[in-house]
Parts: structure tokens; C-alpha cells; sequence
């Protein structure tokens, strides 16, 4: 059996050698209440994907009553050397880094340091008195915004920031003309620079997927005085044993960064993906940390129990219930069936949403493919890894779909 085809599933205990050796990787599989021929059906469509090259490699981890249920690393970790994929294979996580940061924020709002309430200019006095973009007759007119942005508006997107990398607005030119989206910056100049151009609509009129998380990065570093992959590392990370978890790669690791292809094998275009074998000058909180599946299976079964894994309590349970509740009321949210919480999308409904789930599960992706997902209801969360950043939505509904068939 190539490295393509090994597949880790329920109890078939002749293929845990996959997992090895695996640094952080947990140990036995369980069933999980789950029907592994169901889950085996769900490894051999998508190595069937991965042989056709429709993405490079992917790795996959299922848990329920804290029991792995499935395990399964297939393809390339790299299609440009052949390296076959690992189940600890290192992934930029794209936006997955934000329901991370979120946590990172209540830390703080437990101890007292931080409210909710809190105006963003309390802790960032440069984003104080911020006006808003309005588009009229192709021209860009400032009005005042019409009250202050606050740090539950940064958790749940309705601040008024933007990015300016997705779609088109007279507010986006802004952002580009101030170099918004540059990696070369730090937090602090972020900030400064956001604070030179209008938001994208009213602070509170609406959900809009932008920038929030990484002002509230900075707001970590304000109130808790430490750079922000300190403060991560410290209260997330070491407590969890997320052990490669990062805003980047150490040398030492770097044999084990998945890698997505050259070209984008549905249009050819070039794909571009984040620089991680440097420290970064911006400890980007929307967008800058690389993982595992095994770590992010650990920060995930410390949410669904209740803030606490393995005896390290991270944050209260009353806390997870605040931040998997929505907090958009008649807003709309990212989609049907989902509103959003305080770091994630919350689901409102059992029905509504195209892929399955229960009523009060909530879930986030990244950019580059990565996805996971907590239901309290069905005791379960899971988590996909690849690098495919265009082929995303396909396979987090397929892989949706095929987990919760495998539910008895």
C-alpha cells in the first residue's frame, strides 16, 4: 500500500501506522459511534480526487465523546517533491486562526482586563472617530459614524472593517492605496494604517468579513502587554500541547509543510500561498497561524468541552456557550441557516443551510482549504487539512455531507 492509499478509520488497528511517530498525533482509534464503512466511503472518494489531481493531498480527523474516530492522511504533502502526506503534516490555516485569537480575547475578558463593551479607541486611541465610506454618483463621501466600534463588534465582524483582497468598493481602492494588505507591516502599523481610511458601512448595521480580527489581535497586545504569538503561545498553545502551532515554521520542521499546487488545476491560474518559513513582522490574528490536524482537533474538543481538555482549563463553559451563540440577531450572517458568534458561524437551524448539522454547531474555514467544525448536539468535531485554496467549498460540504452519513 502506497502512501496515496493509506487510510486511518475506525478500529482497523493494521493501519494505525499511519499516524506513527507522529509528533502530537493522538493515539488509538475509536469508533465513535460511527459507521466506519461509511467513513472508509468518505477516504476513498477523496483519494479518488487526490489520484486524479484534483488537489494535492489532504488530511482528515474525526472525533466523538473525545474518542478519534477517524484519522486518514492521503496524497502529497508536497506535489512538487512527491513527499506523501502525514497525519502531521504542518497547514497555513488561513482564517482558521481567528476562532483561535477569539478564545485569546475572553481570556482576557475572564480575568477582567478586557470587556466586551470596551470602545476599540480605549485600547487603540488611533481608531477613535473613524468616518464611513458611502458610495453616491461613483465618488466616495465620509459621514460620521454613528457610534463607536466595540470589541464584541470585532468578534463578530460588524465593526465596518473590510478586505480589501475580496470584491470591489470605493472603500477597497482605500485599502489598497494605503497598502491595508501588506504582510510587511506590524500590527501596530495596521492599526494606523486602518485608521487613515473610512469602514465599509455603520459600526453595527452589519456583518461584514473583514479586518476585525486583526485589530483585535492588536487589542491583545495592548491590554495584555505581550506580543501576540507570546500571549497565543502562553495561554493557548503550550496549555493545550499544541505543539505546531505557529505564525510560522522553525527550521527543524519545515520538511512537514504541506504545500498546495503551482497551478490551479480547475483554471490554471497560479496559486500563491502564504510565506511561513520566516517570522513574520504582522502576527496576523485574522489570518497568520500554521497547524496541524491534530492540534486543531485539540483546540476544538476543548470547545466542545466546555473550555477544558485533559484537565487545562483555557476558558469557562459559560464563556464557550457566550461565544457559540449568535450575536447577530436580525443581521444577516455568512450564509444560510448561520448567523455568527464571537469567532465562528453559529448554525440557527437544523434545516435551512445546505449541508447537514444540528442546531447550535458552529464552524470556520481558511482561505487555503482548511476547515473544522463542533457540535455540542452530536458530541463531534472534525477537521480538514489541505492546500487547495480554490476547490475549498467543494470538499467542506462533501466533507459535511459524508461525516454526518456515518453518524448511527
Amino acid at each position: 500500500m502506497n502512501a496515496e492509499r493509506r487510510i486511518v478509520v475506525g478500529l482497523v488497528a493494521a493501519l494505525v501506522a499511519v499516524a506513527a511517530g507522529c509528533a502530537n498525533v493522538p493515539g488509538p482509534l475509536g469508533s465513535g459511534g460511527l459507521d466506519t464503512e461509511r467513513l472508509e466511503r468518505l477516504a476513498n472518494l477523496v483519494r479518488a480526487d487526490v489520484e486524479r489531481g484534483r488537489i494535492p493531498g489532504v488530511v482528515m480527523m474525526v472525533a466523538r465523546d473525545g474518542d478519534v474516530a477517524m484519522r486518514v492522511a492521503l496524497g502529497k504533502q508536497d506535489p512538487a517533491k512527491g513527499t506523501p502526506m502525514s497525519a502531521d503534516s504542518i497547514f497555513r490555516i488561513y482564517s482558521m486562526t481567528k476562532p483561535i485569537v477569539s478564545v485569546a480575547a475572553m481570556i482576557l475578558v475572564e480575568e477582567g482586563r478586557l470587556h466586551l463593551s470596551d470602545q476599540v479607541a480605549k485600547h487603540v486611541p488611533q481608531l477613535k472617530g473613524l468616518k464611513v465610506g458611502i458610495e453616491k454618483g461613483g465618488k466616495l463621501e465620509l459621514v460620521a459614524a454613528q457610534r463607536a466600534i466595540t470589541v464584541q463588534d470585532l468578534l463578530r465582524h460588524t465593526a465596518g472593517f473590510t478586505y480589501n483582497e475580496f470584491g470591489k468598493s470605493l472603500v477597497k481602492e482605500e485599502y489598497k492605496k494605503a497598502g491595508v494588505g501588506s504582510d510587511d507591516i506590524t500590527n501596530g502599523e495596521l492599526v494606523n494604517r486602518l485608521a487613515k481610511v473610512p469602514l465599509q458601512m455603520q459600526p453595527g448595521s452589519a456583518w461584514e468579513y473583514g479586518r476585525s480580527t486583526d485589530v483585535l489581535g492588536h487589542v491583545i497586545e495592548k491590554v495584555s502587554g505581550q506580543p501576540l504569538d507570546r500571549f497565543l503561545q502562553e495561554r493557548i498553545f503550550d496549555p493545550l500541547e499544541m505543539r505546531d502551532t505557529a505564525f510560522f515554521v522553525e527550521p527543524a520542521k519545515q520538511g512537514r509543510i504541506a504545500e498546495a499546487f503551482a497551478k490551479d488545476p480547475d483554471g490554471g491560474s497560479t496559486l500563491a500561498v502564504l510565506e511561513v518559513r520566516k517570522s513574520p513582522k504582522l502576527l496576523a490574528g485574522g489570518h497568520g497561524l500554521v497547524s496541524t490536524a491534530a492540534d486543531y482537533l485539540r483546540f476544538a474538543q476543548m470547545l466542545l468541552n466546555g473550555g477544558e481538555l485533559k484537565g487545562v482549563r483555557i476558558l469557562s463553559r459559560k464563556s464557550v456557550e457566550y461565544m457559540s451563540s449568535d450575536h447577530l440577531g436580525a443581521i444577516r450572517g455568512p450564509g444560510p441557516g448561520y448567523g455568527f458568534g464571537l469567532g465562528f458561524a453559529v448554525r440557527q437551524a437544523n434545516g435551512l443551510a445546505s449541508t447537514p448539522g444540528s442546531a447550535g454547531d458552529y464552524n470556520w474555514g481558511g482561505y487555503g482549504g482548511t476547515y473544522f467544525w463542533v457540535d455540542p448536539k452530536e458530541r463531534l468535531v472534525a477537521v480538514w487539512m489541505m492546500q487547495a485554496p480554490n476547490q475549498r467549498t467543494y470538499y467542506r460540504e462533501l466533507y459535511r455531507n459524508l461525516v454526518y452519513s456515518a453518524l448511527r
